[in-house]
């Protein structure tokens, strides 16, 4: 009876955190001290948003707009609430409060909790930072890309060593080129008791040995629809550059285009040195990364983008279908972050599936098993319709 009754009070409590207070309460529940100051941290956000918006004025609290009372509630919340809740109350705040001004003042910016969502507002304010917030802006956004590369980085080397290895096995090696303990392995099947040794039917050679055996062009779309793909886009690049098996070149556009590679070993300048918003001119972008590609057979493209082409539709449908005419993997991402399925141009994608170019959005995690399949030369349209990935069909 009393695990019932302390459910219950469990239960009513949550309730009322979640309803408010005053004329809100319907459970008359009082709050201990420490669920009172969680109640104030909610109230001052969501309240006065909501105050904001019939506007009026229930409470005498929010967070106004003085700095001191915006560092306080930043405090407040990382210390009441989880860091997922944290994150997302942040972003209601700079969505409800409008307090991206927040992030100008490096007194403030110093108490939030980095997140890609955060990073891609910081980005998208670069331009307008004042000086003594820039270095304390990119100590933020170095927080959270670390914090990304400790989830991703490992991953996406494994995926990617170990697919270059499975791809550039030789299999019809010379005498001296042979690795025995995988061709042995492979050959168990055919031992021969009576004269108690193997056949070598399979004989598996060593890998042939090149300094770059995939080249990669990661081409980024940097319209403000796309800001966190830019993020993961820009980190996901300086891995891969980090591994030697592989050349990797990174280039943003919208309706100029920019190449980044030589900012490939430091992903924090990579991602400041994007400009996010504009316009898009993907045939241009595709133009400019046609004429990196040296040999097509060893090349994958990824464009991610949300095909919403403000330049020549039919050009870009033209320098895409030439790209997979001459052999290159060309992969359309219409989106790679966590935030689900994205707005994009369904005709384009449609038409790009159509031509060869699989047109689907990836989350940040499967990304690693997209380049293996790739690197492997699977059919990129299957592995995407396995991991039950949203994908645009191409029109027969």
């Amino acid at each position: 009876m009393s695990a019932t009754h302390d459910d219950d009070a469990e239960r009513l409590r949550r309730w009322r955190l979640i309803l408010g207070g005053d004329e809100a309460d319907g459970v008359n529940v009082s709050l201990g001290d420490r669920d009172l100051a969680m109640d104030r941290c909610l109230a001052a956000l969501y309240e006065a948003a909501e105050d904001k918006k019939a506007g009026g004025k229930k409470r005498s609290g929010g967070l106004g707009g003085s700095s001191p009372s915006v560092a306080r509630w930043l405090g407040d919340i990382r210390t009441f609430f989880p860091t997922s809740v944290v994150r997302l109350m942040q972003q209601d705040a700079m969505q409800r409060l409008n307090l991206r001004q927040m992030l100008l003042e490096p007194e403030l910016l110093q108490n939030v909790e980095p997140d890609v969502h955060l990073v891609a507002d910081l980005l998208a304010l670069s331009g307008v930072l004042p000086a003594k917030t820039r270095e304390t802006a990119r100590i933020v956004v170095r927080r959270c890309v670390e914090e990304i590369e400790k989830k991703l980085a490992q991953p996406l080397r494994q995926a990617v060593m170990g697919a270059l290895n499975r791809a550039t096995r030789n299999r019809r090696p010379r005498h001296r080129e042979i690795d025995w303990n995988r061709t042995i392995r492979a050959n168990l099947k055919n031992y021969q008791p009576q004269y108690k040794t193997i056949v070598p039917e399979t004989r598996i050679g060593f890998g042939r040995r090149r300094s770059a055996l995939r080249d990669i062009i990661l081409c980024i779309d940097q319209s403000g629809s796309m800001a966190t793909s830019v993020v993961y886009s820009g980190i996901f690049g300086a891995v891969l550059a980090s591994l030697p098996a592989v050349r990797t070149q990174i280039v943003v556009f919208d309706t100029a285009v920019v190449d980044l590679s030589d900012k490939l070993d430091d992903p924090v300048e990579l991602l400041f040195g994007t400009q996010l918003g504009g316009g898009t001119d993907i045939n241009r972008a595709l133009s400019y990364c046609q004429g990196l590609i040296r040999q097509p057979t060893d090349t994958i493209l990824v464009l991610i983008s949300d095909l919403i082409e403000g330049g020549v539709r039919e050009g870009l449908l033209r320098r895409a279908a030439s790209i997979v005419s001459s052999g290159a993997s060309l992969i359309t991402l219409l989106a790679l972050s966590d935030d689900g399925a994205p707005m994009y141009d369904h005709e384009n994608a449609a038409a790009l599936a159509a031509l060869g170019s699989p047109a689907f959005a990836c989350t940040p995690d499967l990304f690693p098993d997209l380049m293996s399949a790739a690197i492997t030369r699977q059919d990129i349209a299957t592995w995407a319709a396995t991991k039950g990935l949203f994908a645009a069909r191409g029109e027969p």
